[in-house]
């Protein structure tokens, strides 16, 4: 089975190390980087990953447009988007559901098991 790339896109690049050497250690996925919405749009249109993990709250372009427009983008509205967001009342995560995401892990995030949930919420195999 070809290695999983996945693009993280968050401004916090405490997040960005956490969350990718999770990835790396418990499932050796590819991981791509973006720190703000609208690079990480550019980015998925040219790197194509297998999937992204999108933070909710950015400066600028927040997670929710940055999802909207990459849902609108031919190359870019096929890739499942998690998002990863500190807002975890069910009311905000049935809206995030309701929008069309794949699925939403909260923070704090447990590093041991990142890759495990997110391969749960797309239905992979580790």
């Amino acid at each position: 089975m070809a290695e999983k790339r996945i693009l993280i896109i968050d401004d916090e690049q405490a997040i960005q190390a956490v969350a990718s050497l999770s990835l790396k250690m418990e499932a050796d996925w590819q991981v791509i980087t973006a720190n703000s919405g609208a690079e990480g749009i550019t980015m998925a249109g040219q790197e194509q990953p297998d999937a992204i993990l999108l933070d909710v709250m950015m400066p600028m372009l927040d997670g929710i447009e940055t999802f909207k427009q990459l849902q609108q983008g031919p190359l870019t509205r096929n890739i499942p988007v998690i998002l990863l967001t500190a807002k975890a009342q069910a009311a905000e995560q049935l809206q995030f559901q309701r929008l069309g995401v794949a699925g939403v892990i909260t923070k704090p995030f447990n590093s041991l098991t990142l890759a495990s949930q997110i391969a749960q919420v797309l239905g992979w195999s580790i």
